[in-house]
C-alpha cells in the first residue's frame, strides 16, 4: 500500500537538519501532516588489517550521554561523492590513509522518520599518516580484532547505527568467505 504527497512544507531548517511536514494521503483515504526530518547523507568507513583488526574510535555522544566504539563516519559534502567522504572522514577522524575502498552495504537506519541515507564502505588496508586532524572526534583510536566485535555488540560498547549496520554485514561477508 502507498501513501502518496500532495505537497511538503518546511518548519526548520540549517545546515544540519531540516524539519518539513509532509502532506501525506494513507491507502484508506485519512490525509495528514507527517513529520519527516530531512538529513545530510552518511557516509561510514570499516577499515580493516590484514591481521583482521577494524579501525575504530571510542567516543562520547553527548545527546544520548553514552561512551561506545565506532567507525569512521561523516556527512557528505555537496560536489562530494560518499565514497569521497568515507576516505576523507577515515584520515581526518583516524590519521590512516585509507587503502582501496569499495562499497560494503546501503542502509536507511529510520526511514519511517527521516530520509537518511548511510553508505557504508569496506577499506582492505590504511597507511598511518599522522595525527588526526579533527582533534573533537574521539578519545582512542584503535585496532580492534574483528573475532571481539560480536561481544562488544552485545555488551553495548557499540551502539551506532551506521557502525552496527557496517560491522554486522562485516562479519556477516567475513563468515560466508
Amino acid at each position: 500500500m502507498e501513501w502518496k504527497t500532495h505537497g511538503e512544507r518546511q518548519i526548520y531548517t540549517n545546515n544540519w537538519v531540516n524539519l518539513c511536514l509532509v502532506d501525506v494521503q494513507q491507502p484508506d483515504g485519512r490525509r495528514w501532516e507527517y513529520h519527516v526530518v530531512r538529513l545530510r547523507h552518511l557516509a561510514v568507513a570499516a577499515v580493516v588489517n590484514d591481521r583482521q583488526e577494524v579501525l575504530m574510535m571510542w567516543r562520547h555522544r553527548f545527546i544520548t550521554e553514552s561512551w561506545a566504539w565506532e567507525l569512521p563516519m561523516g556527512l557528505v559534502e555537496v560536489g562530494e561523492t560518499p565514497e569521497e567522504a568515507a576516505a576523507r572522514e577515515v584520515l581526518e577522524e583516524t590519521g590512516y590513509r585509507p587503502g582501496a575502498i569499495k562499497p560494503l552495504v546501503y542502509a536507511e537506519p529510520a526511514n519511517g522518520i527521516t530520509d537518511s541515507q548511510h553508505h557504508i564502505f569496506r577499506v582492505d588496508g590504511a597507511t598511518y599518516a599522522g595525527p588526526p586532524t579533527e582533534k573533537n572526534e574521539s578519545d582512542r583510536i584503535e585496532w580492534i580484532p574483528l573475532a571481539e566485535v560480536r561481544g562488544m555488540i552485545d555488551r553495548r560498547e557499540i551502539v551506532s547505527s551506521g557502525s552496527l549496520v557496517g560491522l554486522l554485514y562485516l562479519l556477516m561477508d567475513e563468515a560466508i568467505r
